[in-house]
């Protein structure tokens, strides 16, 4: 009884936490993109180079966050089911490959809203706290 109780409160935490986590990020895209949702699938495809263009044909500019900021620990997570650190072994194997590098790594939330403005191809995300003026937040579903 013990066992079962103790079960279901770590389920419940690590439901909890999951549910929170999904909360610390945004995904944005540039303002004239038409895409206004994304399955997990489909957005990890995109931060992952799998997915190269966009509806239109527009090539997709992915941007990510610094290694070690919570907010791509959290995109890393929720959107890939991986760790910061198997995302970057997935692209060490790209590289060596020779198949693709990774997308441009920028150090704030702002770099990134800056980079998404200009780059109409462009997808990255920025912490739940921050202003999307100018950039299309996109739902995940």
């Amino acid at each position: 009884m013990r066992t079962t109780i103790r079960g279901m409160t770590v389920v419940a935490m690590l439901l909890a936490a999951a549910s929170l986590a999904a909360e610390d990020f945004k995904i944005i895209v540039h303002e004239h993109n038409g895409q206004a949702t994304l399955s997990r699938a489909e957005a990890s495809d995109l931060f992952l180079k799998k997915r190269t263009h966009w509806n239109d044909g527009t090539a997709v500019l992915a941007v990510d966050q610094s290694v070690g900021t919570a907010v791509r620990a959290s995109l890393s997570s929720q959107i890939h089911g991986k760790t910061v650190v198997a995302v970057k072994s997935y692209w060490q194997q790209q590289i060596f490959s020779g198949r693709d590098i990774p997308p441009v790594e920028k150090a704030s939330d702002e770099q990134v809203l800056a980079f998404v403005r200009a780059n109409p191809g462009a997808i990255g995300y920025v912490s739940q706290s921050a202003s999307t003026a100018g950039v299309k937040v996109v739902v995940v579903q």
